[in-house]
């Protein structure tokens, strides 16, 4: 099933250090991660996530303060080393 966000959704890639806005999220059910449809502030490119790649973006006004990008990503059903 696809939703469109309406407003969009401003998400930060920490893989990929960048900012962007989700526009839809593609749910494929119970057993899947959602994914997410954004679009990167500085390109424009078009880039489905799953949920273990994106944060919220930083939000002062709701005290949601930026953070450091992980050094490393997990992926998931991964073991830690």
């Amino acid at each position: 099933m696809f939703t469109q966000l309406n407003p969009p959704l401003p998400l930060f890639i920490p893989a990929k250090n960048e900012s962007a806005l989700a526009h839809g999220v593609i749910d494929y059910g119970p057993e899947q991660h959602l994914m997410w449809v954004c679009f990167l502030n500085s390109s424009g490119e078009c880039w489905t996530l799953a949920n273990p790649e994106i944060r919220i973006e930083w939000n002062p006004t709701l005290g949601r303060k930026p953070q450091k990008a992980p050094e490393k990503m997990l992926k998931v059903g991964s073991a830690s080393t």
